[in-house]
Order: C-alpha cells, then sequence, then structure tokens
C-alpha cells in the first residue's frame, strides 16, 4: 500500500513536467517567450510590451474574420468606454502563415488591413513555431490572454461566443490593475 502512495505521489508531481515537455500551453502556466517580425521584418517579443496584459490572437488567415466581434467589444472597451488602460494593455495578431493556402503577399495585405482596422501589430509566424510551442491549433484562431508575468490566464480556439465577451473584457480590466 506505501508503494502504491508513493507512486502515485511521483505521479502527480511528474504530470506538470510532462505536459511542460509536450509544449501544450495551460492556464497558469508561464508562456514561452518566441520572437516573430512583422511585415517591416522588424522583430517582436513578448517583452516588446514589457509590463503589459496582452491578448494573442493567433490566426489562420482563412479564418481571420472569425473574431471580429470580440475584437470589435475589446476596442471599444479601450478606446471609446475606456474601461481598459491601453497604457497597461495590447492587444495584437500572430498570422499562423503555414496553416493557409494563401501566398504570403497575399497574408501581408490582409493583416496589414487588420492592422489598421485595430491600430495594432501584426506579426508572422511562417513556420508555425506557436503551434509547437505554445500546442495552438492549426486552421484555427485562437485567442491567449497573458498577465504582465506572462502567465497564461485563459485561452480560447475558434469563435468566441458574445455571451463570453464581457467576461474576458473584464478579466483583462481586472489583469491591468494588478
Amino acid at each position: 500500500m506505501k508503494k502504491l502512495i508513493i507512486t502515485l505521489f511521483s505521479l502527480m508531481l511528474m504530470i506538470p513536467l510532462l505536459t511542460a515537455q509536450t509544449g501544450k500551453l495551460q492556464v497558469g502556466m508561464k508562456a514561452p517567450e518566441w520572437v516573430f517580425t512583422d511585415a517591416d521584418k522588424k522583430e517582436f517579443t513578448m517583452d516588446s510590451w514589457q509590463g503589459k496584459v496582452l491578448q494573442v490572437n493567433y490566426v489562420d488567415p482563412d479564418e481571420s474574420d472569425l473574431n471580429d466581434l470580440f475584437n470589435d467589444a475589446v476596442n471599444k472597451a479601450a478606446d471609446v468606454d475606456k474601461i481598459i488602460d491601453r497604457d497597461k494593455f495590447k492587444g495584437f495578431g500572430i498570422v499562423d502563415c503555414k496553416s493557409t493556402w494563401k501566398p504570403n503577399g497575399l497574408i501581408r495585405t490582409i493583416a496589414g488591413n487588420k492592422a489598421r482596422k485595430y491600430n495594432t501589430t501584426i506579426l508572422f509566424d511562417y513556420k508555425a513555431t506557436l503551434q509547437d510551442l505554445w500546442g495552438l491549433p492549426k486552421d484555427n484562431y485562437s485567442v491567449v490572454i497573458l498577465d504582465k508575468n506572462r502567465i497564461c490566464r485563459a485561452i480560447y480556439t475558434g469563435r468566441i461566443p458574445e455571451s463570453e465577451h464581457q467576461k474576458i473584457i473584464s478579466m483583462i480590466i481586472d489583469l491591468t490593475k494588478e
């Protein structure tokens, strides 16, 4: 019986290590760092927005409009309602270029339109790095919320239902006040 308890306890301790080794980002984990470039080949990392809560939109270009309603709600909360402090929050996109048939020139055009619409930064992941590093799905749209210390606070995959918008916005507001 004692051996069984020790074995079970050891397995429980190993689960976080095994999960971390698979590269799957989960709520409560520190997000592994990355380096991506924008259309002008300028390099960015998460530290480019040090001290800010991050909303990372990881997007297959074929799904680029999937969460426009959510992003519109976040922008309204920040720019119109002024309830999200832009000095403490940054939302941006990372395009999953490997998940599409579209050529890179067309992808940059689509991304440029989104960057202007949302007055934000769009970065390019040509090798599906975040699919491997964070375990994000291909052919999809993922939204990851990271606190100022780069701890993952939420991961959403696919279309975010309108019923969740205010909950996520409230979480972002709370995180900017920490």
